[in-house]
């Protein structure tokens, strides 16, 4: 059975820790500003389907072979860090600022199958998460039969703190996108959003194949 004070401590760390900014957030961030806040959540379903796959990997094993592989974790960071850098040139280098169609539909409609492929492609690339899974999990499972029952609730009520982030998130950029309408202020906030996409895979780099 599952211990409703473990639970609730799971919760308020997973909500601390989606609620962190990184690449999932800024994606959130941006979507939302780009193409509204609720088709933003089609982005973020797929990152929390990724967060899925991600744990229920860990807890089969993955995250072990990553501590113990050099080449798996080094192809798997390599492959992370390249795709955040990817999208944050690409967002460096768009035409199209976010706030330019402040009070009407965007200019350019992506369809919800991009979005969700994004969301999901985030989720999968980032070694971060595997890590944090890897040495995280454990901590809350508990022995006996109840055990996978236990970790099922847990991997999902994490991916539902993420959703339940993204759309704090994905809100908050609507309260601020009527300042940011200028086009001078939405280029800069896209080339922001680039630069952090970039920041956010070159750090990538820096993750050392241990968990401590």
């Amino acid at each position: 059975m599952v211990s409703i004070n473990d639970w609730l401590s799971f919760t308020f760390i997973a909500l601390i820790v989606t609620l962190t900014p990184g690449p999932a957030v800024i994606m959130s961030l941006s979507n939302s500003v780009s193409h509204g806040p609720w088709r933003a959540m089609i982005g973020s379903l797929g990152n929390a389907i990724g967060l899925l796959i991600i744990a229920s990997a860990t807890s089969a094993g993955l995250g072990a072979l990553l501590i113990a592989s050099a080449t798996a974790f080094l192809v798997l960071k390599v492959a992370g860090a390249s795709y955040l850098i990817y999208l944050g040139v690409k967002q460096w280098r768009s035409r199209n600022h976010a706030f330019d169609n402040v009070r009407s539909a965007p200019a350019v409609d992506v369809s919800a199958w991009k979005l969700f492929s994004k969301g999901f492609s985030v989720a999968i690339t980032n070694p971060k998460a595997i890590l944090f899974f890897a040495a995280f999990l454990p901590q809350f499972i508990q022995g006996g039969n109840s055990s996978l029952s236990y970790l099922t609730v847990l991997i999902f009520t994490f991916a539902g703190c993420s959703i339940v982030a993204h759309l704090f998130y994905a809100l908050l950029a609507q309260t601020l996108k009527g300042y940011l309408s200028s086009p001078a202020r939405a280029k800069a906030l896209n080339r922001l959003f680039g630069v952090s996409f970039m920041g956010l895979g070159v750090s990538l780099l820096t993750i050392r194949g241990k968990v401590a």
